[in-house]
């Protein structure tokens, strides 16, 4: 037995910590940036470009990439259950990254790893073998449009676009709101702690950041507190702003 293969030291030097998401980024061996995230029973390495494994399947960058040119050159191409399979590494291994990019406060990246998942999503929504494997992604559609608003707007905080990442938050709301929609789980998109999330991040924003809030939280606010003729004022500006 080879004693010179265990991680004693390195899982010494690193203890995990349950309450905490231990990420680093590193140089490997040969100088590329690697990350390294501490879970329970060792530590996953990830490479900062293409796959997270560091795989090229059948010389792509990526499975989707493979499987969106099979499926361009073959009119009958089908997912199997060999193919799904991969997929769902494929989802697993851009999950990890993207939550990684996020503790490394590298938010451009974490959002082309969450563009990369919901493009992997569409795929499979439109190449699905059946309803139940449809929805076992898309009810994670949700998750993945958080991380990318929630990304989006602080990469432009830190740009120091308020208004620009007020956008971005509203954006993703809206893309949730569809996504419960097409779901069936519209009465939960009020309560759902995600929204909430980003709704708490919108409103903070505005308040230290005073930026002045949209045409439609005005005309909601207008609304509940029976102000009609600025109400009607304010739709007005809407439907002209929306024909312009």
């Amino acid at each position: 037995m080879n004693t010179n293969q265990h991680l004693d030291d390195l899982l010494q030097q690193w203890p995990f910590e349950p309450e905490a998401l231990g990420v680093r980024l590193l140089k490997g061996e040969d100088g590329r940036d690697i990350i390294q995230l501490r879970v329970d029973l060792g530590i996953l390495q990830l490479e900062t470009t293409g796959r997270p494994d560091g795989l090229r399947p059948e010389g792509h960058a990526t499975l989707l990439e493979l499987l969106q040119q099979r499926e361009g050159e073959d009119p009958t191409f089908e997912l199997d259950d060999e193919i799904s399979t991969e997929i769902d590494r494929e989802f697993v291994q851009f999950y990890h990254r993207r939550v990684a990019w996020l503790r490394l406060q590298r938010f451009d990246r974490a959002v082309e790893d969450a563009d990369h998942t919901l493009d992997l999503m569409d795929f499979c929504r439109e190449n699905s073998p059946c309803e139940e494997w449809t929805f076992q992604h898309e009810q994670h559609r949700a998750f993945v449009l958080f991380h990318r608003s929630q990304a989006c707007a602080l990469a432009a905080i830190e740009d120091q676009m308020p208004a620009k990442a007020i956008e971005a938050l509203d954006q993703g709301l809206e893309q949730i709101r569809e996504s419960f929609e097409e779901l069936g789980w519209e009465d939960q998109f009020e309560s759902d702690e995600l929204v909430e999330r980003l709704i708490h991040l919108r409103e903070s924003l505005t308040s230290d950041f005073s930026i002045e809030k949209s045409l439609s939280d005005q005309l909601s606010d207008a609304v509940a507190s029976e102000q009609y003729e600025l109400a009607a004022e304010l739709r007005d500006r809407i439907a002209q702003r929306e024909e312009a």
